[in-house]
């Protein structure tokens, strides 16, 4: 058994720089006079480190991560300067004696007013309103305006060292699903299966979790699931959702004994110092009905076309609309990730810190993708009462086309 060990390893401070300096730009195209970073994904994008408290990004000037706790462990991990958060209430003060010139620029509310972006899009009611009224202060000279778009445009071209996690989690997926299908026969439940799985990812270094944005939206491991329990839909935003351990926690593994002749979706991932990999494959005990070998054929088919068109300047809407056409030529349209209702409309997303980053190769992404852009694509194809058969793997964009990050072969996995 290959295990990795000693795999950690820290964001360098050159690495930290070049990420606030592309922020920087943005904001200064935007109009925004600061950033205040607040959701622990992006402090450890923006610093290097996770502890609790705020890092405050200037347009212009050095930023500065105000750490609640543990200041201790912030200032040995950090790539940027670290002060003490003194208290919430005092915080404007704070911010004015480190950042004169941000808090100087403004001169009223309305247009005139400081613009300090966060990221809406994952800040709790209650503390952005906190915070707007902190920052405010009594001369009212500072809004709270919706950063997030931001932040996820800089994360989503990732560096040669970001790709390099992703490609050490890529590994520990292939080595891990190598030591667990050997123990694949019938009778054997989904969790089972799946806790041997992730103990292979978890001695390798995986962390323990995968980081998702969406509101409410939860990820173990991923989804696996046999037969008709895979596809039983979920409130999960994913083309299969499976029929999990109960209303706690309604989607992925069940206890469901797997039997011959139906599939088994393995669609698992690993984070590795933060970063995500995302892939499925598709097993057997014994062979598939014709038609759902058909479908996963397929599928693979969809990716291979998706391949062929990820490339710099593509838009990602356009990636999308070939597979579902692909799709319809098959006469697989109404079971192309998802069935009825409960079709999802993406065919692939970014990955990286998060399992759901931007862009979405879906309707309405219309920007042109560009290198450096990491992506997951997973045709599947769901049958209700049957299972759900398809593929997914994590590619990079560079500049010529696009190469594959995922390490475990592909093929139908069939167990005698």
């Amino acid at each position: 058994m290959q295990v990795n060990s000693g795999m950690t390893e820290t964001v360098q401070q050159v690495e930290i720089e070049d990420r606030i300096s592309r922020l920087q730009q943005l904001m200064g195209a935007a109009g925004i006079h600061a950033f205040l970073v607040t959701q622990h994904v992006d402090l450890y994008y923006f610093t290097g480190s996770m502890q609790a408290g705020y890092a405050f990004i200037p347009r212009e000037g050095a930023a500065v991560f105000y750490v609640r706790r543990s200041l201790e462990r912030a200032i040995q991990e950090s790539a940027v300067q670290v002060q003490p958060l003194h208290s919430l209430r005092h915080f404007r003060a704070q911010l004015e004696q480190d950042h004169p010139a941000v808090f100087g620029s403004g001169n009223g509310s309305g247009a005139q007013a400081v613009k300090i972006a966060t990221e809406m899009d994952v800040l709790p009611a209650a503390t952005f309103a906190k915070l707007a009224e902190v920052l405010a202060g009594s001369s009212n000279d500072c809004l709270l305006v919706d950063g997030s778009a931001l932040v996820r445009r800089v994360r989503m071209v990732k560096s040669p060292w970001e790709i390099g996690r992703i490609e050490s989690a890529a590994q520990v997926v292939a080595e891990a699903l190598e030591a667990a299908v050997g123990i694949i026969k019938e009778g054997l439940t989904e969790l089972e299966l799946m806790a041997r799985i992730e103990y292979e990812i978890r001695i390798r270094g995986h962390i323990g979790l995968m980081r998702t944005r969406s509101y409410n939206m939860e990820i173990s491991t991923g989804m696996l699931g046999s037969g008709a329990a895979a596809a039983v839909p979920s409130a999960f935003d994913g083309p299969a959702g499976g029929l999990g351990l109960g209303p706690a926690f309604p989607q992925s593994t069940s206890r469901k004994s797997i039997m011959r002749g139906e599939p088994i979706l393995i669609d698992i991932g690993c984070c590795i110092d933060g970063y995500i990999i995302d892939q499925t494959r598709t097993a057997v005990i014994g062979s598939l009905p014709d038609d759902l070998a058909e479908a996963y054929a397929q599928a693979e088919l969809i990716i291979r076309q998706s391949e062929a068109l990820m490339r710099p300047g593509t838009s990602s809407e356009s990636i999308y609309a070939a597979a579902l056409k692909q799709a319809a030529d098959a006469g697989l349209a109404d079971h192309f990730m998802g069935y009825g209702s409960n079709q999802v409309k993406f065919l692939g997303h970014g990955i990286g810190l998060e399992v759901d980053e931007w862009p979405v190769l879906a309707k309405g992404f219309s920007d042109p993708l560009e290198a450096g852009i990491t992506l997951a694509v997973e045709p599947k194809f769901t049958f209700p009462g049957r299972g759900v058969v398809g593929i997914e793997n994590s590619y990079l964009i560079t500049d010529t086309g696009c190469r594959p990050l995922t390490r475990s072969p592909e093929g139908l996995i069939v167990i005698p």
